[in-house]
């Protein structure tokens, strides 16, 4: 009889199922005797077996609602030939009696010396004074021996060393909270975000407000005050395992979480205030939104996955954009373009500052592209300096510089893009450090010379209108 080929298939697969449940009939079988087992030893707990690899010596009790784990009890140990309960063993071992701390019977009387002598042999009777000197010495050493255990003096500079080694609650004093602040607010780094808006307002095509400059950095740079604070509030048990950020003011406990919240509100309320009463909407738009981005994205993301680098990237390239919107009030492709010119140069800067600090942030847990992608690193780095070049020569096409612009920075642009290369071919804390100090002189060297090669307004090129001349008219 022709069989066709699904019922061979199923034929087959029948047959070694059969097989495997014939191979586990006696492994079920000895997991019931040991269920049966266990339910008879202790009948008043119910009892259920984790067949687990990891969990095979142990059981798991319910007992009046309450889960307990227990190990399988071993066997007894095997009685060992000396027993300390055994008496015939403790009577064959030797006492030492214990010292009596006061002597008084430890130098017999001369009388008993003599008496006990044997006859024939001559014995000295000792002084009686002299015998009491010895007593009254050797009792007031052996008192002492006692009595007056060694004693060790701990120097004040030394106990200095240990206390400073030691995690203590360090008192606020005002005169450090300028320094404490700074160190909140990371001073530097709002220093650039302020420059950097700075840089979009002045590049902007509208007239010089200086009311309005100083108003839309002051609360740029709150909003940065406000957004570093809270970051280091998040990462306090972080930041404590790295070598960079253990000296900072919340990890050292030099000001405490609710002092550190209440200078990020101080700063953060007004400055966004600012921006959207002194300056436009949008502006404090942006402000508010980078908080945002800093805060609950960036922060949160550097411990899940590498895209925290881009994340941070926006967060930066958005101050220069707030510069242009506060010049013009609206958005650009001007300003879009000067945030791109700190969007790219965000990566080469970076990734080669955490590659020298790769050990640190693998304690710190951070997910940084330095630690688990290091060959994304060095390219992502080269790329984005590659990229300074085209964004450059955008920069003419969109009428914010003139072309003079993409051939003067060309040298400092191909300089950097060597460097990254260098960076990306060997991969070396060398190559990262001079990629690092590079991109420090190179931003400020950039924006200064699209400053200098921004494109005139419109309205100062154009000359005036002549007025209008009157028509011919036809003389008859």
């Amino acid at each position: 009889m022709y069989k066709t080929p699904c019922s061979r298939l199923a034929g087959l697969v029948g047959v070694n199922v059969k097989q495997s449940l014939v191979q586990n009939v006696p492994h079920c079988n000895q997991t019931a005797r040991s269920l049966i087992q266990l339910h008879r030893r202790d009948t008043s707990n119910w009892l259920t077996y984790q067949h687990l690899n990891f969990l095979k010596r142990q059981y798991v009790a319910k007992n009046n609602s309450e889960l307990h784990q227990r190990a399988i009890a071993k066997p007894a140990p095997a009685r060992t030939i000396v027993d300390e309960r055994d008496d015939s063993i403790e009577r064959q071992v030797q006492r030492i009696p214990t010292i009596d701390p006061v002597v008084t019977d430890t130098v017999s009387q001369p009388e008993d010396v003599t008496s006990e002598a044997q006859p024939g042999i001559s014995t000295l009777k000792p002084n009686t004074e002299d015998v009491a000197v010895q007593k009254d010495a050797m009792s007031r050493t052996l008192v002492t021996s006692v009595e007056t255990p060694h004693v060790h003096v701990e120097t004040d500079e030394a106990r200095e060393a240990r206390l400073d080694r030691q995690w203590k609650e360090m008192k606020v004093d005002v005169a450090d909270l300028p320094d404490i602040y700074a160190k909140l607010a990371k001073i530097k780094l709002t220093a650039l975000v302020v420059t950097s808006a700075a840089a979009g307002y002045a590049m902007a095509p509208v007239p010089f407000d200086p009311l309005i400059f100083f108003v839309s950095s002051l609360g740029t740079g709150l909003a940065s005050c406000t957004a570093n604070s809270i970051n280091q509030y998040f990462e306090v048990p972080f930041d404590s395992n790295m070598n960079r950020t253990k000296n900072r003011p919340l990890v050292r406990g030099q000001i405490s979480p609710l002092h550190a919240v209440s200078f990020a509100l101080a700063c953060g309320i007004p400055g966004v205030a600012l921006l959207t009463l002194a300056v436009n909407p949008l502006t404090g738009f942006l402000g508010a939104l980078n908080i945002f981005l800093y805060t609950c994205c960036y922060t949160p993301l550097k411990r899940l996955s590498i895209t925290n680098t881009w994340v941070g990237a926006v967060v930066g390239a958005i101050p220069p954009v707030m510069g242009w919107t506060a010049a013009t009030g609206c958005l650009e492709p001007g300003a879009l373009l000067m945030g791109g010119f700190l969007y790219s140069w965000q990566f080469p800067h970076f990734n080669a500052l955490s590659w020298n600090l790769r050990e640190d942030y693998s304690r710190g847990g951070y997910r940084m592209m330095s630690v688990t992608h290091p060959g994304m690193c060095k390219r992502v780095a080269l790329r984005h300096s590659v990229g300074l070049i085209g964004l450059s020569t955008l920069a003419p096409v969109l009428d914010v510089t003139t072309w003079t612009f993409p051939v003067i920075s060309l040298p400092i642009n191909v300089y950097i893009s060597y460097l990254a290369f260098r960076f990306y071919r060997k991969g070396d804390r060398s190559s990262a450090r001079k990629l690092f100090f590079c991109s420090l002189w190179h931003l400020p060297m950039l924006l200064l010379l699209a400053l200098t090669c921004k494109k005139p307004r419109r309205d100062a090129e154009d000359p005036a209108l002549p007025p209008a001349s009157l028509p011919l008219t036809l003389q008859s």
